[in-house]
């Protein structure tokens, strides 16, 4: 097991909570995370985009983008996987997985959908506006 790397959690349960949410809200994410990118995580195949790298600590920042619905990325943004690598002690440690907010808030409650998106409930005027505003624009 020479080239295995084990996962750690920044915050565990919180993490867990999200990780949930995208599962119930987001399946093909949620597979794509599972069956592909954890493996290649484990691996050492480090997937996403570098964002920082700290010679000191010998650790490095990645965001991975997971699949999205063009408009739910559109009107919540892109979700994304933050984690960080601690190259000497060959550890991944999950960071969060966002937007916190809406993943976060469909833990707690169940989210209503508007022309197929998901809407939050603090928020739900605003998320209604965007959408009505893009499909004005797409057509």
């Amino acid at each position: 097991m020479k080239g295995i790397y084990l996962f750690d959690y920044i915050n565990e349960n919180e993490f867990k909570k999200i990780e949930r949410s995208l599962k119930k809200y987001n399946m093909l994410a949620y597979k794509k995370l599972y069956f592909e990118y954890y493996p290649a995580l484990k691996e050492g195949n480090f997937l996403g985009e570098l964002v920082s790298k700290n010679q000191q600590n010998a650790t490095e920042t990645y965001e991975l983008k997971l699949p999205t619905d063009p408009m739910f990325a559109k009107v919540h943004d892109d979700i994304k996987l933050h984690y960080i690598v601690y190259l000497n002690d060959r550890i991944v440690m999950l960071d969060t997985i966002t937007p916190e907010d809406i993943l976060g808030e469909g833990h707690q409650s169940e989210l209503v959908t508007y022309k197929g998106v998901m809407v939050s409930k603090e928020h739900a005027e605003k998320d209604i506006f965007k959408i009505n505003l893009l499909n004005l624009i797409q057509k």
